[in-house]
C-alpha cells in the first residue's frame, strides 16, 4: 500500500522531533541562564545615598572590659593632641579640622569650655579668620610612655613639637600637658560622629603644666608665633 509508513520510518520521525525539541529546550534554557546570570559581562550598578546629618543617637552604659577601655582612651588623647596642634600648609585641612562646627574634630572632641579657648590661641585666629601668609608645617611626636594617668581620668601627657618653614625648623619644644577626659551616660552625639568618637568621650580639662621642663613657662605652643 502507497499510504503506509513502515515502523522504521515512523520510529525516525519520532526520534527526529524528539531531538529537535530537545535542542530547542536547551537553547531556551541556555538564554534564560546567559540573562540571570551575566557574570561574562560588564555590569554598572549605582547605589544613591542621602547621607543624614541631622540623626543623633544615645549613648547607654557601657562597661567594657578595664584594658580595652584604657587603649582606647590613650588613642584618644594622642589624636586629640595632633588634631589641637599638629599644623598642615593646606588651609582647607586646617579649616575642616579646627573650625567651630560640631563634624570639626576639635571641635566635636572638646567641650564648649575647652574649645573656647582653643579658639583664642594666636593660631587658631590667624587660621581661621584670614588667609596666612606664611606655610607651615607643624608635627606632634610621642616617645614610648607619654601618657601617665593621675587618676579620676586625668592625664598628663609629653609630646614634642616643632614647625618647618620655608626658612628652615624652628627649635623643637618638649610639652607636657594636664587634661581631662569625660564621658556622660545618656549623651547625645551626632550621627556623623558615631565612628570618631564612639563612646562619646570629650576632653573637659586641657592646661600646659611645662615647656621644657620649665613649669613656669605655660605658654601654648599656638601662640608661639
Amino acid at each position: 500500500m502507497q499510504n503506509r509508513i513502515e515502523p522504521p520510518i515512523l520510529i525516525s520521525r519520532l526520534m527526529t522531533f524528539v531531538l529537535a525539541t530537545a535542542v530547542v529546550v536547551l537553547v531556551v534554557m541556555g538564554v534564560t541562564l546567559y540573562k540571570l546570570f551575566p557574570l561574562n559581562r560588564p555590569q554598572v550598578f549605582f547605589l544613591m545615598t542621602q547621607p543624614s546629618h541631622q540623626l543623633e543617637i544615645t549613648l547607654r552604659d557601657m562597661v567594657p572590659a578595664d584594658e580595652n577601655l584604657s587603649r582606647y582612651k590613650r588613642a584618644f588623647i594622642k589624636e586629640y593632641i595632633k588634631a589641637r596642634n599638629e599644623i598642615s600648609s593646606n588651609i582647607n585641612v586646617m579649616r575642616k579640622k579646627w573650625t567651630n562646627n560640631a563634624a570639626a574634630a576639635v571641635r566635636a572632641w572638646s567641650t564648649d569650655d575647652v574649645f573656647s579657648e582653643f579658639a583664642q590661641t594666636r593660631m587658631w585666629t590667624a587660621l581661621m579668620n584670614e588667609i596666612p601668609g606664611f606655610e607651615l608645617k607643624c608635627p606632634v611626636e610621642f616617645e614610648t610612655g607619654a601618657i601617665t594617668p593621675r587618676g579620676n581620668d586625668m592625664y598628663a601627657v609629653k609630646f614634642r613639637w616643632f614647625c618647618e618653614n620655608s626658612d628652615g625648623q624652628v627649635d623643637a619644644k618638649d610639652y607636657t600637658i594636664v587634661l581631662r577626659l569625660e564621658s556622660d551616660t545618656d549623651k547625645t552625639v551626632q550621627w556623623t560622629d558615631r565612628l570618631n568618637n564612639p563612646l562619646g568621650i570629650r576632653v573637659a580639662q586641657y592646661t600646659i603644666e611645662s615647656v621644657d621642663g620649665d613649669k613656669s613657662n605655660k605658654t601654648d605652643p599656638l601662640n608661639r608665633f
